[in-house]
């Protein structure tokens, strides 16, 4: 028997691990099992070189309790350790036995999938034990080894009786940490943690039903059997290579990362790349639509399928922090305690490689089969026009398959909306102008008089629209787009072949005072317009820029301060309410055909609301009176 100090380059080394260096508690049995996971990874790496004869079996994990005595048991049947590697690598806080490992095999051990990186993971179990035990037995048939330590640096070390190689660590629950004492909990913090890891992890038993044998007789019950409960699927979908799964393993592996959630995903991104860093995983795009506020944080990290985190924020790029699914890389570097990304180089070169491999997927589904792409395309347009906005590299690839619908149900390219309206929707200065609903009902007036003007429409309708426009006129060159209730469409009425007034200048010169006396000039600058297409005798419509800065605002960005609301008021010469609005004679009269055009100016911008909607269905009864 030895006793012994530990071997610590700060003092009082147990309060800082137990206080700062691990956040979370319930990490102890993460890093526990992971332990175990590398003595079994070594053991089977030491076998298949060759210096380990025999057979070692199926070496699994296996975790206990026993809440009587207030006790928690991690054992594995992996390699062992003698009494000498207990005390270089268990009493030499920090000296890693993975990474010693890793460097005496280094050209073998390189895919051996050993997790080990800091050599602080097993001293996590303080955070919930007063006293700790490790009983080992090492595959090299040296005596057996127990090491006891209370919480302090003080030690035990004695010869164990222990038979079979490989270790028990054995925990006792301090009293602040009993919740770890509950099946429930366990079971919970397995299921998180471990849930994909490489080895059978064992966790109490279950009761299985026996199959009858073909001749049973017809009123024969089954039997049932108890066996061991295996908590972990040990070759998860994205272990393996895509050429050995089908679309249905896909959707049953999503099935089983989101039991909960019931609609499967549009199509998955399988990612597997080994130089110059190796990363494998599977990303799924979910239905989104329209809604920015969708869920994030729903991609898990893992590190050699050891889960570590879903806030992937700096690896995955923030506009796919949208989809679903696995990223799992032993290259991607973490703090000491397994639990936060630290800033690397090859973070971003993650971040970029995830970036290209979504964009080829999405232009490999484009071409291959496009009738589907369209029909997906409002399912997955937000995450496609927020990469666009936020990521260079995604914004040059994307031009291929960025969409552009019509309010005609037609889905266009850039290239194919540029040759479809450059004959006849540019303004006197040569500028292509597109045209955009963002409600095709609330703008169905305007939109129909754009399409009797021979007009193409674009249906673009998700939240972060005016980002994304605003981006593509300052990229490319002599095109502006204009929402179909925008001040732009006036611009191209004007350039054709003008419209006869049938009213006078002396007239208008004569109406507009009148109009003035009624319409807040605070709210609506007016403007007098022959419109023979146009069938309402005023038209209201809003600055580009100011409805566009006013929307970007809404979601973060524009410029800073408040805008005023201002529209243009057209008062349409032509029509035949406005000729009356001339003539009549009567001043209540008069004041109440031009509110009436007002408010039905306003309803058809959406405008019309609260007390003046209500004034409005009075004075339209009236008026039918």
């Amino acid at each position: 028997m030895a006793n012994g100090k530990i071997n610590v380059a700060v003092e009082n080394i147990f309060p800082l691990i137990k206080k700062f260096l691990y956040s979370d508690h319930e990490i102890f049995l993460r890093e526990l099992i992971s332990n175990a996971t590398d003595a079994i990874s070594k053991l089977k790496h030491l076998s298949s070189i060759g210096e380990l004869k025999g057979n070692i079996g199926k070496p699994g994990i296996e975790v206990k309790l026993d809440k009587e005595k207030k006790k928690i048991h991690i054992l594995d049947q992996g390699v062992g350790m003698t009494a000498d590697e207990v005390n270089k690598y268990i009493n030499e806080v920090a000296f890693s036995g993975a990474e010693e490992f890793l460097e005496k095999y280094k050209e073998e051990a390189k895919d051996s999938g050993i997790i080990g990186h800091f050599g602080l993971g097993f001293y996590s179990s303080f955070m919930v034990a007063e006293k700790v035990e490790i009983i080992t037995k090492s595959y090299l048939n040296d005596s057996a080894a127990h090491w006891t330590c209370d919480g302090s640096p003080e030690y035990k070390l004695k010869k164990s009786s222990k038979k079979e190689r490989g270790t028990e660590i054995i925990l006792h629950v301090s009293e602040d940490s009993t919740e770890f004492l509950e099946e429930s909990r366990i079971r919970e913090l397995l299921n998180k943690y471990n849930k994909f890891m490489p080895y059978p992890i064992k966790f109490g038993t279950k009761e299985e039903t026996i199959p009858l044998p073909k001749n049973a007789k017809k009123d024969a019950k089954p039997k049932t059997k108890t066996v061991d409960n295996i908590i972990n699927t040990t070759n998860p979908a994205w272990t393996k290579t895509p050429t050995d799964l089908k679309d249905e393993d896909y959707k049953s592996f999503y099935r089983e990362l989101y039991p909960m959630q019931f609609e499967e995903p549009l199509f998955n991104i399988h990612l597997n790349v080994d130089y110059p860093f190796n990363l494998t995983g599977i990303l799924y795009f979910p239905k989104i639509q329209n809604d920015l506020n969708i869920q994030k944080d729903r991609i898990q990290l893992y590190q050699n399928q050891v889960f570590v985190t879903d806030n992937v924020e700096g690896i995955v790029p923030e506009f796919l922090t949208m989809l679903r699914g696995v990223i799992d890389s032993p290259d991607i570097p973490l703090n000491v305690s397994r639990s936060y990304l630290q800033a690397d180089g090859a973070v971003k070169k993650i971040s970029n490689y995830i970036t290209r491999k979504v964009a080829d997927k999405l232009n490999s589904l484009f071409k291959k089969d496009r009738k589907i792409f369209e029909e997906k395309w409002n399912d997955i347009k937000v995450v496609i026009e927020y990469g666009l906005l936020t990521e260079e590299k995604f914004y040059e690839k994307a031009n291929n398959f960025m969409l552009y619908p019509t309010t005609e149900g037609e889905y266009l390219t850039y290239d194919e909306l540029n040759a479809a309206v450059k004959d006849n929707q540019t303004d006197k200065d040569g500028k292509l102008i597109f045209l955009y609903a963002s409600d095709i009902e609330e703008q169905h007036s305007y939109i129909e008089t754009a399409k009797d003007k021979g007009y193409k429409v674009l249906l673009l309708d998700s939240p972060i629209i005016a980002h994304l426009i605003q981006k593509l006129e300052g990229d490319k060159e002599k095109i502006a787009f204009s929402r179909v209730d925008g001040d732009a469409i006036e611009n191209l009425i004007k350039k054709e072949e003008a419209t006869v007034s049938k009213m006078s200048d002396d007239e208008k010169d004569a109406l507009k005072p009148l109009i003035e006396a009624v319409v807040p000039g605070d709210k609506y600058t007016i403007q007098m317009e022959a419109m023979d297409s146009c069938n309402l005798p005023f038209v209201i419509t809003q600055p580009e820029f100011m409805r566009r800065m006013k929307e970007m605002q809404q979601t973060g960005g524009g410029m800073m301060g408040g805008f005023p609301e201002m529209f243009t008021l057209i008062v349409n010469t032509n029509h035949e309410l406005v000729g009356q609005i001339l003539n009549t004679k009567t001043t209540k009269k008069r004041e109440r055909l031009i509110q009436q055009s007002l408010d039905l100016a306003r309803l058809s911008q959406n405008l019309l609301k609260g007390e003046a909607l209500t004034t409005f269905i009075k004075r339209s009864v009236e008026l039918i009176k």
